[in-house]
C-alpha cells in the first residue's frame, strides 16, 4: 500500500487466482510467512542433523543449539515447573517463528505478525490449548470455576477466558505495526539523506529491540495462561 505521501507500507498483491468463485490473493505478508517458514524448516533440518552426529567436542552450530535448548527449558520450567516437558515443543515453535517473522525486517520482507490474521491465528492456537488442558486437568471444575468466587461474575469470567488470546494476539501485531508504520513514513518522507544511515536505529529498536520483548511477552503470556489450568 502505497499512501499520497510516498510512505509504503509493503502490503501489496504478489498473485491473484480463483478459487470456487471466489478471489484470492497472495499478499506480501503471505510471501514472508512461507520464507520464514522455509527458513524454519532448512534450520530444523541441520539441526536434527546436528543433534543425531552430536560429539563431545561440540562445533559452533551445535554449541548454539544447546544455549538454545538450555534458555527454553530454562525459560519453561521457570513458569510450568514440572509439567515444561509437556509444552516445550510448542512454546519453542512459536517462540522461533514469532522471533524470525519480527526480525523478517531486517531482510526488507514485510513482517509477517505485523498481519493480524496471522497473530489472530497464534492466539486461537493458544486459546485451544488452554481450554484443553482445562478440560482435561480439572475436569468440572473448569466450568464451575466461571462461577467463582459469586455467581455473579460469570459474565466477567467467561470474557476473560476470550479476552486472553484477543489481548496477546493484538498486543504482537500492534507492536509490530506500529515499527512497520513509522520505518514506512520514514522512508516515504525523509529527504534522502536521512534515509542513509538513520533509519538503522529504527530498526534495531522496532525490528530487533521491541520484536524479542514482543516474543518473550508473547511467550510467557502463553505459558502463564496454560500454567493457570494445570493447578
Amino acid at each position: 500500500m502505497l499512501t499520497e505521501s510516498g510512505a509504503d507500507f509493503m502490503i501489496h498483491g504478489v498473485y491473484k487466482f480463483s478459487l470456487m468463485g471466489k478471489e484470492i490473493w497472495i499478499t506480501t505478508t503471505t510471501v514472508s510467512t512461507w520464507v520464514v517458514c522455509i527458513i524454519l524448516i532448512v534450520f530444523a533440518i541441520f539441526a536434527r542433523k546436528t543433534i543425531l552426529n552430536a560429539s563431545d567436542v561440540p562445533g559452533p552450530f551445535q554449541n548454539i543449539l544447546e544455549i538454545m535448548v538450555e534458555g527454553l527449558e530454562g525459560m519453561t520450567q521457570g513458569v510450568l515447573g514440572d509439567n515444561a516437558y509437556r509444552f516445550i515443543n510448542y512454546i519453542g515453535t512459536i517462540f522461533l517463528f514469532i522471533l524470525l517473522s519480527n526480525l523478517s525486517g531486517l531482510l526488507g520482507m514485510r513482517n509477517p505478525t505485523a498481519d493480524y490474521g496471522v497473530t489472530f491465528l497464534l492466539g486461537i492456537f493458544t486459546f485451544i490449548i488452554v481450554q484443553y488442558q482445562g478440560l482435561k486437568n480439572r475436569k468440572l471444575k473448569h466450568f464451575t470455576s466461571l462461577f467463582e468466587p459469586l455467581p455473579l461474575l460469570f459474565p466477567i469470567n467467561i470474557i476473560g477466558e476470550f479476552a486472553n488470546p484477543l489481548s496477546i494476539s493484538l498486543r504482537l501485531f500492534a507492536n509490530l505495526l506500529s515499527g512497520v508504520i513509522m520505518l514506512g513514513l520514514w522512508y516515504g518522507m525523509m529527504p534522502i539523506l536521512l534515509k542513509i544511515g538513520l533509519p538503522a536505529f529504527l530498526h534495531i529498536y522496532c525490528d530487533v529491540f521491541s520484536g524479542c520483548i514482543q516474543t518473550y511477552v508473547f511467550c510467557m503470556l502463553t505459558m502463564v495462561y496454560i500454567g493457570d489450568k494445570l493447578e
